[in-house]
């Protein structure tokens, strides 16, 4: 008999979901009411190697990346169209004590092969990319919805159980997490705000970082964010973000650009930092994709193939991302 699943939510982990079972050949289907505010196109797409005050590589990087390349690259032949950019990072350095951080780390090897060379105000950073995820979740849509896979509606929780035993995998956004299921695994929403801009003559293959970052996208075009809002009372754009990061562009870029517009996305995050799949420990029927954070666009190809080798081949996932870390701290084992 052929495993089918359910996914809700085609956004950045729904589409890569949905994408490794369609590699596979795995049977599956995709209900999602439509993406207009869904962070995936909202997000950058980013994915940097060396993160943070810290200044540290980003969570398994040396293995997530090649594995992320190798997708993002299929992806791109099946489209015929281009989807991953190559770029570099120019992370400047905020004080004297990042720079210090940053050497001492560097002579260590622990920022090899990404980091080569320390200087006075900062730091190149390579292999790093940017998806445009916002494409990509747009030519799965119409690709899945062409052919009968995808159905555009709003799910109901409480209700999907009805409907069938199919393993759902639940995808969704900050939006749809009012469910109390996964409510075990400490989901965090956070807003961000994103500014497009143009002009400036900025190096389209260029990153510029500095806490908030320049994102050129080719055409004298330009994002720069993102700002991180954990507690929020709304969804709409502010006047305090777009003056934050005003001032951040004009640091970085001068003066020369001009604010066209200004997004809204809202990120979910873990406790612990790291994301979370796997089944319900009580209902095996239904699973969680989620908490991807900023770094989805490394991350969501690693954790669709976990999917799939759980559900192919009865493969345990990972530890360090399965829900079940959550929920061994509250649940009876005796019962799960």
């Amino acid at each position: 008999m052929s495993t089918s699943l359910r996914i809700v939510g085609q956004g950045l982990a729904g589409s890569l979901l949905g994408w490794a079972c369609e590699r596979a050949g795995l049977d599956f289907e995709i209900l999602d009411a439509g993406h207009a505010s869904a962070s995936s196109r909202v997000g950058a797409g980013i994915i940097n190697p060396v993160t943070g005050q810290r200044i540290v590589k980003s969570w398994r990087v040396d293995q997530l990346l090649p594995l992320a390349v190798q997708t993002y690259r299929e992806l791109e032949l099946a489209f015929k169209e281009p989807l991953l950019f190559p770029m570099r990072i120019r992370r400047f350095c905020g004080s004297e004590r990042e720079q210090r951080i940053a050497r001492e780390k560097l002579s260590h090897g622990e920022l090899a092969p990404y980091v080569l060379a320390v200087e006075n105000d900062g730091f190149w950073i390579e292999s790093a990319y940017r998806v445009d995820t916002r494409r990509l979740i747009e030519r799965l849509r119409q690709r899945w919805a062409e052919a009968g896979r995808l159905r555009e509606k709003r799910v109901v929780e409480d209700k999907i159980q009805y409907l069938d035993r199919r393993l759902t995998i639940w995808c969704t956004g900050a939006g749809e997490l009012s469910s109390t299921r996964f409510a075990f695994a400490e989901l965090r929403a956070a807003k961000g705000e994103i500014l497009e801009v143009t002009g400036g003559g900025l190096d389209p293959g260029i990153i510029l970082n500095d806490g908030h970052w320049v994102l050129p996208f080719g055409q004298g075009q330009a994002r720069v964010g993102a700002t991180f809002q954990p507690h929020f009372d709304g969804l709409g754009p502010t006047a305090e973000a777009r003056e934050i990061l005003t001032a951040s562009a004009r640091r970085l870029i001068g003066a020369d650009f001009t604010v066209t517009g200004q997004e809204v996305g809202i990120r979910v995050t873990t406790a612990d930092k790291h994301p979370v799949i796997g089944r319900h420990p009580q209902d095996p029927t239904h699973g969680i994709f989620n908490g991807l954070g900023s770094k989805g666009a490394l991350l969501a190809p690693w954790l669709a193939q976990q999917w799939i080798s759980h559900v192919l081949h009865g493969t345990a996932l990972d530890s360090a991302v399965d829900v079940r870390r959550f929920a061994l701290k509250d649940i009876d084992p005796t019962t799960a």
